[in-house]
């Protein structure tokens, strides 16, 4: 079955040309010009990526990505935000808003589709393998949970990946780059500071019952997974 790609861009000719780029890699297109268009065709069947443009007629892709995560049945569709804004905190606001990529245009067909792939792959669940726990911080890849004190918690399908990938290499000291080939993946385009966004939501994710103190920042090394204090 083709992946379902939700694509909102208010320029014609761009979007056609996405379009056509999506469907000949395979991929089932929805398309939307506007705002509230967008959120007419989320509806089941979701779409399993959405891929949307900065400005939109009727609101913005920030105000979009951020009403997308608040609700139960859009919160974990993975967004990638296409913009020509290239500033560094405006790729920041992006993902903050909760995208989980950024290009800046123009961007080349296979850059996107390398995106969109990798994207894809790591909000996959990992499956098949034991639950693994901390400090009551317990972490299951079948079901896809994790449970704070026998609370579940809620965060990102990439805060997810990233907990997994710590949970299973404790006591080690990674860096941007390191996380990036290893949660990401070696081939996708995404920048050092996507690193310290998406720490920084899963410290938050994980520190209602103060597991944040966890996830350790080692200056000038990188990112370390600790039950030392």
């Amino acid at each position: 079955m083709s992946r379902r790609v939700l694509l909102v861009e208010d320029e014609a000719p761009i979007r056609d040309m996405l379009s056509f780029v999506l469907e000949q890699s395979g991929f089932e297109t929805i398309e939307a010009e506007d705002y509230d268009i967008a959120q007419q065709k989320l509806v089941e069947p979701y779409p399993d990526l959405i891929l949307l443009d900065w400005m939109l007629p009727g609101g913005s892709g920030v105000q979009l990505a951020k009403s997308l995560k608040q609700h139960e049945f859009t919160r974990d569709i993975p967004v990638i935000m296409l913009t020509a804004r290239g500033e560094e905190d405006d790729k920041i606001r992006g993902l903050d808003a909760g995208a989980d990529d950024y290009i800046t245009k123009p961007f080349s067909p296979k850059e996107l589709v390398a995106r969109i792939k990798a994207v894809m792959r790591r909000v996959t669940p990992t499956s098949n393998e034991q639950p693994i726990e901390f400090n009551g911080l317990k972490l299951e890849p079948i079901s896809h949970r994790v449970m704070a004190n026998d609370e579940a918690l809620d965060m990102g399908p990439t805060e997810y990946k990233l907990l997994h990938f710590f949970m299973t290499h404790p006591e080690r000291v990674y860096s941007r780059e390191q996380l990036l080939d290893n949660v990401w993946g070696t081939n996708v385009y995404v920048e050092d500071r996507t690193v310290d966004v998406h720490i920084r939501r899963l410290r938050k994710a994980i520190g209602g019952q103060g597991h944040d103190a966890m996830i350790q920042t080692v200056r000038g090394a990188g990112y370390r997974f600790s039950t030392k204090l």
